[in-house]
Parts: C-alpha cells; sequence; structure tokens
C-alpha cells in the first residue's frame, strides 16, 4: 500500500499511520489530550486498509472520509470499538462519518477503508480522524498558561536586567568620553608648557647675553699712545 499524507498537529503530539495490529510502544500517544490527523491515502483495487487512532476514554472521537478519484467514487467504509465491536457497518458511499461524543472504553478504534468491490480501479481517499479529552484540554490550557506566565515573569525580569545594563553601558560611555576629554587636555597642556618653558629659557639666556655685552661695552676703554 502507497501512502502520501500531511499532518496537521494539535496540542502537544503528532499521530502515524498504523498498519496492521497497534503498536504497543506508542504508549506517548496516550499523553496526549488532543490529536487531529488528515492525509491521504492510495487503496489498492481488491484490498482493504485499516488505521487505529488510539481514543482516551470519556473523549470524543470523530471520523470522516472523501473518495477524491478511482473507479466509480465509492469505497466500504467501517468503524470497530476495541472490544472489536463494529459501531459504524460498512457502507459503500462517496463520502461518510462516524462521531462519538463521550467514548464508554478507552483503547484503539479501528477504522477500515474497503475496496474489495473494485477489481481493477484503486482508490485516492481523504481521511481526517481527531480525538479530544476536554477535561485534559483543559488541564494542558492551565498549565500553559502557567508555563506563560513563569515564561513572561522571567522575561520580564530579563528586560529589567537589560535596561539597566544599558544604562549602566551608558553611563560607563560617558565616563570614558570624559576620560578621553581630560586626557587629551592634559597632554596639550602638557605640549603648550613645554614649549612656553623652552621659549622663556632661550628669553632669559638672551637677555643674560645682551646685558653681559653691554656691561662689557660700557666699562670697555681704548687706550691711548703719546708721541
Amino acid at each position: 500500500m502507497e501512502t502520501q499524507g500531511f499532518l496537521r498537529i494539535l496540542l502537544i503530539a503528532s499521530f502515524g499511520q498504523v498498519l496492521g495490529a497497534p503498536d504497543s510502544n506508542n504508549n506517548w500517544l496516550e499523553s496526549a489530550p488532543g490529536v487531529a490527523m488528515e492525509y491521504k491515502v492510495h487503496v489498492d483495487a481488491g484490498k482493504e486498509d485499516c488505521y487505529w487512532q488510539y481514543v482516551h476514554p470519556g473523549a470524543t472521537f470523530y471520523v470522516s472520509y472523501q473518495v477524491l478519484k478511482g473507479g466509480d467514487g465509492n469505497i466500504g467504509f467501517a468503524v470497530r470499538r476495541p472490544d472489536n465491536v463494529i459501531v459504524k457497518p460498512y457502507e459503500w458511499k462517496p463520502n461518510a462519518e462516524y462521531e462519538e461524543n463521550t467514548t464508554a472504553q478507552g483503547g484503539y478504534y479501528s477504522v477500515c477503508l474497503d475496496n474489495a468491490f473494485s477489481k481493477f480501479a484503486a482508490k485516492l481517499v481523504n481521511l481526517y480522524m481527531t480525538t479530544f479529552r476536554y477535561d485534559e484540554w483543559e488541564k494542558y490550557s492551565q498549565d500553559l498558561q502557567d508555563l506563560d506566565m513563569s515564561v513572561q515573569n522571567f522575561t520580564n525580569t530579563l528586560s529589567g536586567v537589560d535596561r539597566r545594563i544599558q544604562i549602566m553601558r551608558q553611563f560607563q560611555q560617558l565616563s570614558r568620553g570624559l576620560e578621553a576629554r581630560d586626557y587629551n587636555i592634559l597632554l596639550s597642556n602638557g605640549t603648550y608648557i613645554r614649549n612656553w618653558s623652552f621659549i622663556g629659557c632661550v628669553v632669559i639666556i638672551l637677555s643674560g647675553v645682551i646685558q653681559v655685552y653691554f656691561l662689557r661695552k660700557l666699562f670697555d676703554t681704548k687706550s691711548t699712545t703719546r708721541a
């Protein structure tokens, strides 16, 4: 059998197609408060294909199908409870549905598509199954709300910490700017003082040399010779 399907997953778990008897290792399905599955199946001529969906006690169960193409457009459809009691007898129609608002017992419901009357034409069928536990759904919703509140509180705390970090970074950047400005002013003042100190020293030395020169010129007397 060739199956091509797409899954739409509601709530917690995804659900895969089960061929043959139910697999006891799929216990993770039993913890899901609700599952919805829609996929397309190719049913070969002269064959019957069955699928199993786990349903919790007291949960709702709904299944529907529609023949998309192939042959006369009709296919057999039946639903069995976990105790193998047929709750939806075989009917050969292009589409049909079955629903239980409250299941009496939990377990794997069997949904069968029978194409035995068609000896040559295969059928392409769209099959949709869903089951919900509203009590667990309410509990799950409350858990989600509590989790969302916890995440929201944690997010608010992180946002507050981030705002404070940003403020600290702003003050740090301002301090770095002031420090850089003061350092540049210090370098500029140092260069200014050094240059003017050098000029002052040169002026003092020159003035001293000039004073000595003029003093020597003042006391310098030329000797005269008599004939």
